[in-house]
């Protein structure tokens, strides 16, 4: 099989194109022909040294697959061969074979393509915790979302509509916010690209609470980070929760007397441990965007397709911010129903 693997720390051009051994499943394991792989911005982090978890090189980046079931090992009985399958394994995934852990993997609807299968628990699993076990998110109340056309922006932009939230889609330009608005938003601003001096962070400030009003908002979706999370905190409603979710932007430095005088809370959002501490309730949620998903409440918008050969050029874009939805690499032998 081939692996997209990372050898040495660095950016997307680090990566190496190998042909390796097919994996067998151990006890408890299944093996999966991978169709399609989700990229995702700890992708970048992971292969640069900076992300939370470093695993052991050489590996393939990859955070989420879908495929195939192709082989079963010793002790498997909740799986079939031939069942559509997808994973979030955090790594490994841009190879062709991957053995898993069966509790990794998830039977996919059958009228879900592989590629939206991959673009799937990621985004839709990271937002709808965010919104609905840390943010509190209910019907009637509002919605910011920075960083709206992106993969995790967007999916919370299609979950704060399907629960009822007015949403305000802020992003880095009139097409991302175009994107977010065709995709359910009430209303979004544009804001310029940063970092900012003292003047720049005021017109960002006013720019974002001009767009959610003089209320403020009861739930702020930060996905961006740096300057824009003060800005974005500055806009909160009385008692509002404010969602820490990632920084492509920078880490940012929060001044905390803004949360004694908004009276909110600033919320972190670590979704991958939150499924380790708590399988059943990640079953329940998967269960619940399956029925949303059914439903036509939620799609992922894939905006392109991508080889083992051209992943790089994908993960380039991610690096840049400029790419919307999600990317996706296919395989060859991909059946894309």
């Amino acid at each position: 099989m081939r692996a997209l693997v990372s050898r040495t720390p660095g950016g997307p051009d680090s990566l190496v194109l190998e042909d390796h051994p097919s994996p067998t499943p151990a006890p408890g394991q299944v093996l999966v022909r991978v169709m399609a792989c989700g990229i995702n911005f700890p992708d970048l982090l992971v292969i640069s040294d900076q992300y939370q978890i470093r695993p052991p090189r050489p590996f393939s980046p990859g955070s989420e697959i879908a495929g195939v079931v192709t082989a079963l090992g010793e002790g498997v009985t909740d799986l079939a061969l031939g069942q559509r399958v997808l994973a979030v394994p955090g790594w490994g995934g841009m190879v062709e074979e991957i053995a898993l852990d069966a509790d990794q993997v998830i039977p996919i609807p059958d009228a879900m393509p592989f590629e939206e299968a991959a673009a799937f628990l990621a985004t839709y699993g990271t937002s709808y915790y965010a919104l609905k076990d840390r943010g509190r998110l209910l019907e009637g109340q509002s919605l910011l979302v920075l960083g709206a056309a992106g993969g995790v922006g967007l999916a919370a932009v299609e979950l704060g509509v399907a629960m009822g939230a007015r949403v305000i889609a802020a992003a880095s330009s009139q097409d991302k916010v175009d994107l977010a608005v065709a995709h359910g938003a009430a209303t979004g601003v544009v804001y310029p690209r940063g970092p900012f001096d003292k003047a720049g962070l005021r017109d960002l400030t006013a720019l974002l609470k001009d767009a959610v009003g003089p209320d403020g908002v009861d739930v702020c979706y930060d996905g961006v980070g740096g300057d824009y999370a003060e800005a974005a905190l500055r806009c909160m409603g009385w008692t509002g929760r404010f969602l820490v979710v990632g920084f492509p932007a920078g880490i940012p430095r929060i001044p905390l007397n803004l949360t004694l005088l908004k009276n909110c809370d600033i919320v972190g959002v670590f979704f991958g441990a939150a499924v380790a501490r708590d399988p059943a309730g990640y079953k329940r949620m998967v269960a619940e965007l399956f029925d949303l998903y059914a439903a036509g409440k939620i799609r992922p918008h894939i905006s392109g397709r991508y080889t083992l050969e051209t992943a790089s050029q994908a993960l380039d874009l991610l690096a840049a911010r400029t790419s919307t939805g999600k990317l996706v690499i296919t395989m060859p032998a991909a059946d894309q129903r």
